[in-house]
């Protein structure tokens, strides 16, 4: 015999929680998301920025996706849970979850890039109701879809100027071979 989950209805909250952020996210809608914020809450963006409390978070998404100098024209994102939540405090009021995210961003000075995300928050209950109180979004910084970019451009770059160097090479060689630079 299965025990029962005695969080089953908080999980389904919980993943209302985050259905309801993608939706916010994929609909450039950043009062949906900060719906499901605590009014405190703290996200440590994917560029290591922190935004502490709703109006912060309001902002810090206004200055990179929609004012003028933003970075990004939008981002979109489909979001899974990595393992079910774990609830820990006396009342099991308090839950930590963590997934992964693919996200696509359409930057303002070039093509859209796809990037392979993370996030892990920590969402409390009060009033009867769940809100995230600490959200973390991060990516490998080491090996991801720019990394892989620059490595190729650096290749071309240096092969570029491998034969650059070749040719200017074999063309000062020759001119100074050059009968007429002998008579000189």
């Amino acid at each position: 015999m299965v025990a029962q989950d005695p969080h089953q209805e908080d999980r389904l909250a919980l993943r209302g929680i985050l259905s309801e952020v993608e939706k916010g996210i994929n609909g450039q809608d950043i009062e949906r998301i900060v719906a499901q914020m605590d009014p405190n809450c703290t996200v440590t963006w994917w560029n290591a920025e922190i935004s502490r409390g709703q109006n912060e978070i309001r902002a810090y998404y206004r200055r990179m996706v929609k004012d003028d100098g933003r970075l990004i024209n939008k981002y979109t994102t489909q979001a899974k849970v990595g393992a079910p939540a774990r609830f820990v405090g006396s009342g099991g009021d308090v839950a930590v979850a963590d997934g992964s995210m693919e996200d696509e961003f359409f930057p303002v000075i070039r093509g859209s890039f796809k990037l392979s995300s993370r996030w892990s928050a920590t969402i409390a209950k009060s009033g009867g109701q769940w809100k995230i109180v600490n959200l973390h979004l991060s990516s490998n910084v080491f090996t991801n879809t720019l990394i892989s970019e620059l490595k190729m451009a650096l290749w071309y770059a240096g092969s570029a100027a491998l034969v650059a160097g070749g040719l200017l090479g074999w063309f000062l060689g020759r001119r100074r071979a050059s009968p007429l630079n002998r008579s000189r």
